[in-house]
């Protein structure tokens, strides 16, 4: 399976930042040490009303990096801020928080008109286009040199030689990574973020129940396409934040471009749509299919499909969705939505802890 990024931070702040049109401060996380609630390359936005978006901490630090936000528009220098919570006693930052980490976080202006957001705007569409990027966060360095810069570049913003190059490597290799070097015997540090495009799921069938699941996954700012072959479903009205594509199931694969969705959902409730859907999607590349309803209505369809089931079966899973226990549409939904999750992120699905020992 392609790589694919769970941390759709990026693309959140992306979207609030196309709703701000005044100065607000981004402050990305570019180290940790120990244990932390974020990793390095999470971002938030701070703005100058002290609206954030995002969070770096579990709402710990978030006041603090208010005020460092605030000194940031009003010097308009970026800086760097620290914190270090692994011993016993934390209250030298006031905080309490017990996190038992550090993090280093740069602290930068993302006005309109800013290098720093052109960066993040010529990153975000390079993914919505579903191609990889990089963001370079120069984090040491003088402080008029500090700042996040983008591969592919923004226009107006080229990265020096040795950046680009690293940058490139990265997206070769598709593992960020720390850069050291030296500028006129000054030392220069910058975190170099790999950016996969984020999972894009399709979703065969627009009918009422699909409302809910495309809503779980956009608030997992997962890419969407709806496709159904009635028109009066396939409203883009009742799929907010995704695209919507109408048309017959049996000409999924000439109007889309399969080979960009990771997974897809057949939900249209209507056998023979069902199967076309399914025989479009047993002859493409996506590597994960899910299908709404009971088990004999699988193997119903598998039956109709004939010799193109064979090349779908081990990429099938039917019914769709974790055993969550659900039985109303949002709670199928979420269902759906965890199992999709879990599969990107390549996890099994089941608890994340065990059961704390008795003492």
């Amino acid at each position: 399976m392609p790589a694919l990024r769970l941390d759709t931070s990026l693309e959140m702040l992306l979207e609030r930042l196309s709703l701000v049109n005044a100065p607000a401060a981004l402050a990305t996380i570019v180290a940790t040490a120990g244990s932390t609630y974020r990793k390095a390359g999470a971002r938030m936005l701070i703005e100058a009303d002290g609206r954030m978006t995002g969070l770096l901490s579990g709402g710990c630090l978030e006041q603090d990096l208010r005020e460092h936000a605030l000194g940031v528009l009003a010097a308009g220098q970026a800086r760097i801020v620290e914190y270090d919570m692994r011993s016993d006693d934390d209250l030298v930052f006031g905080i309490g928080a017990g996190c038992e980490g550090a993090m280093r976080i740069l602290v930068e202006a993302a006005a309109p008109g800013s290098a720093t957001l052109a960066a993040l705007r010529a990153a975000g569409s390079a993914l919505a286009a579903g191609q990889e990027a990089a963001l370079a966060v120069v984090h040491e360095a003088p402080a008029a040199e500090l700042g996040t810069l983008s591969w592919p570049a923004a226009a107006g913003a080229p990265l020096a030689a040795g950046l680009a190059e690293t940058c490139a490597t990265v997206v070769a290799s598709g593992s960020s990574q720390h850069l050291r070097w030296r500028d006129l015997d000054s030392p220069r540090a910058a975190w170099i973020q790999y950016l996969a495009p984020p999972p894009h799921v399709l979703v065969c069938g627009a009918g009422p129940d699909a409302e809910p699941l495309v809503a779980q996954l956009r608030m997992l700012r997962f890419a969407v396409t709806v496709a159904d072959h009635r028109p009066a479903y396939a409203d883009p009205a009742h799929f907010a934040g995704a695209t919507v594509s109408a048309g017959p199931a049996a000409g999924l694969a000439q109007r889309l471009d399969l080979g960009r969705y990771f997974a897809a959902v057949v939900m249209s409730h209507h056998l023979t749509s069902d199967a076309a859907y399914l025989g479009a999607l047993a002859a493409s590349t996506v590597a994960h299919v899910g299908l709404l309803g009971p088990r004999p209505r699988r193997e119903r369809l598998m039956a109709q499909l004939g010799p193109a089931a064979g090349a779908l079966a081990p990429r099938l899973r039917g019914p769709v969705g974790l055993d969550l226990g659900a039985v109303t549409p949002e709670g199928i939904a979420l269902a759906i939505a965890a199992e999709l999750h879990s599969i990107a992120a390549d996890r099994p699905g089941g608890p994340s802890a065990q059961p704390a020992a008795s003492p």
